[in-house]
């Protein structure tokens, strides 16, 4: 069964033996990037890997292991502005430099880039809000007939009865360069 994507999920351990599951240009990557408490994005599935990315680093692997995460709407590089409480918590916009799942607490913790500083700190979803645009377009499952466009010039009868347009008067200028008033009608 296929799972929908995308999807978010952790190696926290090494999910086979061997690197065969690992896409062969992928392998330094993949070998860098896991095991790890990185929540990865699965988005796509070519019919033999899976695609991951992690921000701007993207990889290929074969179906396997992994702890699959709830999507929490935040991926890196997203910006986001952090909610204040009371006067215990800075404001500031920046952009989620990581995305952690900390095991000990079970869910995902967010580093973010405060303007050029990088937070020590971790935050939870809830204390931010996601700013970057992420709205996407999916396929309708609806049908929708094509529509029939007929001009007025394909079947007059649709057009209906012609209204008179009365005299209209022009001004043309004659050859020998007079003026005359013509007059015209539809």
């Amino acid at each position: 069964m296929r799972p929908e994507l995308p999807d978010y999920g952790a190696f926290l351990r090494w999910p086979g033996d061997g690197s065969a599951w690992i896409y062969p240009d992928d392998r330094a990557i993949v070998m860098r990037m896991i095991p790890g408490e990185r929540v990865f994005r699965r988005h796509r599935f070519d019919g033999n890997y899976y695609h991951y990315q992690y921000g701007e680093t993207r990889f290929r692997l074969q179906p396997c292991m992994w702890l699959p995460i709830p999507g929490e709407g935040v991926d890196i590089g997203d910006l986001v502005e952090t909610i204040g409480f009371a006067l215990e918590r800075e404001l500031f916009v920046g952009t989620v430099l990581e995305a952690l799942f900390v095991e000990g607490e079970g869910r995902v913790l967010y580093r973010i880039d405060n303007g050029g500083a990088i937070e020590d700190r971790l935050y939870s979803r809830e204390e931010f809000k996601v700013l970057t645009n992420k709205l996407s377009l999916r396929v309708s499952g609806n049908e929708h007939p094509t529509p029939l466009w007929v001009t007025r010039y394909q079947d007059e009868s649709i057009s209906g009865p012609r209204l008179p347009m009365g005299d209209i008067e022009t001004e043309v200028e004659a050859d020998d360069g007079s003026d005359q008033q013509a007059n015209r009608s539809d």
